[in-house]
């Protein structure tokens, strides 16, 4: 039997077939080739076309159904990955009524603090785990104060993996996970968060109703099959949103657990079974894909905006064109640990949660002329990112999560020695890599939602380690120092 994947991303829409008897991966694909486009209409902005994710998909099924070579009645099952935080307005007959205003869009951060003001932050953290922030729930008050006539329009509110379902099967669902990443979700009174709604005034009826993360979830419409070059029919049986899907992926569902990414964005993230939050609100706090009410599984994430963007960054605008990624990690690594006092805040895309929503941009720091190369801006970058990482986990020991082992997926930035070897270094944990990402992740999670896996064991009995980064305690001094040399240049920022 097969199981399709995909994850849905702001720099590409990956494909993944794979065998669930074996877990292997039978083919996998991603486009465009180069990352999409995120537009940004003014400064803070960040949109995209939800058209756009929908015809990158249609080209990543295609090549993927190409290399499988297989027969497209054995694939039994669909599950969906994708950006969180995300929001898809459509009207009564499901067209898009504006592009999607999408995680890193900082537009709603004023609508957020001020509804955190007027409801009180001990209601809103008690509850819904979060300040309402940056999040979906305060950019759709946005759409209502500044585009009252696209407002009336709404039929539905979804979040971009939800889009991608109500395209495959015209039906349009939601979930608890989803919905608290959103910010929509009550935790004391386990529903949809009534007192942040009606304090924006939005109806509950724009809310698509909800269903379980692993479970029937529509079937692949005849029109999308066609579009697809897939069999009509096939069940959609999981949808989660990217960073939980990447935990779920690496078999990170227990309390105590830690996955992290760095992809365009960086996160760690951790699992726990406390109805816990950060006071301030700079790591938050969302239902992991295998909560219940009666058994709880939060997951408490540190989301970075600014990481494997500065890289490509770097790529594209400092003369790297010509070299691959893999050779720019090769030069980081001439390079000794500090980079020679070169720090780099990687805070240019958007406004950062775990910095109190303050949008500081991009900082080159210390940089002299005589002595910085093109390799020393490469390892800057990577240990600006590294370290922007462990200023947020110090954020998250208050909120219980204590990282001794950190999963991750042998990919972005993760396939570079120096970045690997720095995390370890500094934080003191072990690094574990695994052969796995998230549109492979997203096919487990459909195997399970169809009841193909008798459960998470089962279905995770293929994962292979195939990488383990044990912390250096001879480099572990100066990883410190040169952390603290950028530490105190993000300090003299924020003062």
């Amino acid at each position: 039997m097969l199981l399709l994947g995909y994850d849905i991303g702001s720099s590409s829409v990956k494909a993944s077939i794979i065998n669930a008897d074996s877990g292997s991966v039978i083919a996998s694909a991603f486009h465009p080739k180069q990352e999409m486009l995120i537009n940004a209409p003014k400064t803070g902005w960040a949109e995209q076309d939800p058209e756009t994710w929908w015809e990158n998909l249609k080209l990543a099924t295609g090549d993927v159904l190409k290399q499988a070579t297989v027969d497209t009645d054995q694939i039994a099952a669909i599950g969906i990955s994708y950006q969180m935080h995300g929001l898809v307005i459509v009207d009564k007959d499901y067209k898009v009524l504006r592009p999607s205003i999408i995680w890193c869009d900082s537009r709603a951060v004023e609508i957020g603090e001020k509804a955190f003001e007027e409801l009180g932050s001990e209601r809103c953290l008690s509850s819904l785990l979060n300040s309402p922030g940056n999040f979906t729930a305060s950019k759709l008050k946005w759409v209502q104060e500044n585009e009252p006539e696209v407002y009336k329009k709404i039929h539905k509110i979804m979040l971009p993996g939800d889009y991608i379902a109500l395209r495959m099967t015209d039906m349009a669902l939601t979930t608890i996970s989803g919905l608290s990443e959103g910010i929509f979700w009550n935790f004391e009174e386990n529903n949809l968060g009534d007192f942040l709604l009606d304090h924006y005034g939005i109806g509950k009826d724009l809310i698509p109703d909800i269903v379980p993360t692993f479970s029937e979830q529509g079937r692949l419409s005849l029109t999308a099959a066609v579009e697809l070059g897939l069999k009509s029919g096939i069940p959609v049986t999981y949808r989660a949103g990217d960073q939980p899907n990447n935990a779920f992926s690496l078999n990170v569902l227990h309390p105590g657990e830690i996955a992290a990414t760095a992809g365009t964005s960086g996160v760690v993230y951790g699992v726990s079974d406390e109805i816990t939050y950060d006071p301030e609100s700079r790591v938050n706090t969302f239902a992991h894909v295998n909560h219940e009410k009666t058994r709880p599984r939060l997951g408490v994430l540190l989301c970075i905006n600014g990481t494997g963007i500065l890289y490509s960054w770097l790529k594209r605008n400092l003369g790297f064109a010509d070299i691959d990624y893999e050779e720019m990690n090769q030069l980081a690594g001439v390079v000794p640990i500090g980079a020679n006092g070169l720090c780099i805040l990687p805070f240019g895309n958007g406004a950062e949660r775990m910095l109190n929503n303050k949008d500081l941009g991009c900082t080159f720091a210390n940089m002299n002329f005589n002595i910085h190369s093109n390799a020393h801006l490469i390892r800057a970058a990577q240990e600006g990112v590294v370290f922007a990482f462990h200023y947020g986990m110090e954020i998250m020991k208050n909120t219980g999560i204590q990282p001794s082992v950190i999963r991750a997926g042998h990919t972005n930035m993760f396939l570079s020695p120096v970045f690997r070897e720095t995390l370890a270094g500094l934080t003191g944990a072990v690094i574990e890599l695994f052969d796995t990402d998230g549109a492979q992740g997203a096919a487990i999670g459909a195997g399970v939602g169809c009841g193909y896996y008798s459960g998470f064991k089962s279905a995770f009995s293929n994962l292979k380690k195939i990488k383990v980064i044990e912390p250096d305690p001879l480099g572990q001094e100066q990883y410190l120092e040169a952390y603290q040399t950028w530490q105190s240049e993000l300090l003299r920022r924020l003062a």
